[in-house]
């Protein structure tokens, strides 16, 4: 079989146009299930972190929302369990993706970059787990 220049064109297009189809059948199907990426981060920070330092990290954490546009909620909170089981961590934050990409654009963004550069001195350890939330 003879392939020219013109029918290898139209097939890297049609792949392409298949590809971007899919992407977006993915984002109709997440609007469509309720389904959104949810991204639990703990922090334990360090016995000498003032509160001043913590509540500057609670600031600069949700001003993420405003900084980055994929982000659609944010949510924190600090420990409150009777149980005793939270190994020193003490603040949990929540932020929410409509997909993966979205969080793709989060973790190397320069806001995102720039707030962990300001936690880092007073962190000691940090947990993090990521999972798809409603829908069916």
């Amino acid at each position: 079989m003879k392939f020219t220049l013109k029918s290898i064109v139209y097939g890297l297009l049609a792949m392409v146009g298949l590809g971007l189809m899919t992407e977006a059948a993915k984002a109709k199907d997440q609007k469509k299930t309720g389904r959104v990426l949810r991204h639990v981060v703990c922090f334990k920070f360090k016995e000498n972190a003032k509160p001043a330092q913590i509540q500057h990290v609670e600031q600069e954490f949700a001003a993420l929302k405003k900084k980055i546009p994929q982000i659609r909620a944010f949510e924190m909170g600090t420990n409150n369990s009777p149980e005793g089981l939270n190994k020193g961590f003490t603040h949990c934050f929540v932020v929410t993706f409509g997909s993966e990409k979205d969080r793709e654009v989060y973790l190397p963004h320069p806001a995102h970059k720039k707030f962990v550069s300001i936690l880092k001195p007073i962190l000691e350890d940090v947990f993090v787990i990521d999972f798809w939330a409603g829908g069916d």
